[in-house]
C-alpha cells in the first residue's frame, strides 16, 4: 500500500524505511509544537477501532507536559500504513490521585509519552 507524503517532511522511500525497519523514528522538520513544557493538558477521549499509543486508563485525565522529545512519525496512523503525520511527543505528568482516585498516594505520579494527536488544551 502506497504511503501519503503530502504535506510531510519525509519522503515515501524513508517512510517505507520506518515500516520495514521500525516505527520508534526521530523526524528532523520544522513542526511546531501544540504544546509547551509546563502547560496543563487532557488527554483526548476517544475510541478508536485501531491501534493507538493512548491508554485507556489516562483519557480524560488532566496532566503536565514535562518534556517535549521532538518530532516523530505517529504509530497511530503508520501502523496502519496511512501516513507518518509526524508530531511533537511529550512526556506527561499525571498526579496518581488524577488517574486512580483518591485512595491513590498524593505524593506519586505516573509518566506517560503521548503525541499532539493524543492531547487537548485544558
Amino acid at each position: 500500500m502506497a504511503i501519503e507524503t503530502s504535506n510531510e517532511c519525509m519522503s515515501a522511500e524513508a517512510a517505507r524505511a520506518i515500516l520495514d525497519n521500525g516505527l520508534n523514528c526521530r523526524v528532523n522538520c520544522d513542526i511546531p509544537p501544540q504544546f509547551q513544557v509546563g502547560e496543563l493538558v487532557r488527554a483526548k477521549v476517544t475510541h478508536p477501532k485501531t491501534y493507538t499509543r493512548l491508554p485507556r486508563y489516562v483519557r480524560g485525565k488532566v496532566g503536565n507536559i514535562m518534556k517535549d522529545y521532538g518530532v516523530y512519525v505517529f504509530p497511530d496512523t503508520v501502523g496502519q500504513r496511512l501516513s507518518t503525520k509526524p508530531q511533537h511527543v511529550y512526556s506527561v505528568r499525571f498526579a496518581a490521585q488524577e488517574v486512580w482516585g483518591k485512595e491513590a498516594s498524593a505524593n506519586d505520579a505516573l509518566y506517560v509519552d503521548l503525541f499532539d494527536d493524543h492531547l487537548e488544551k485544558v
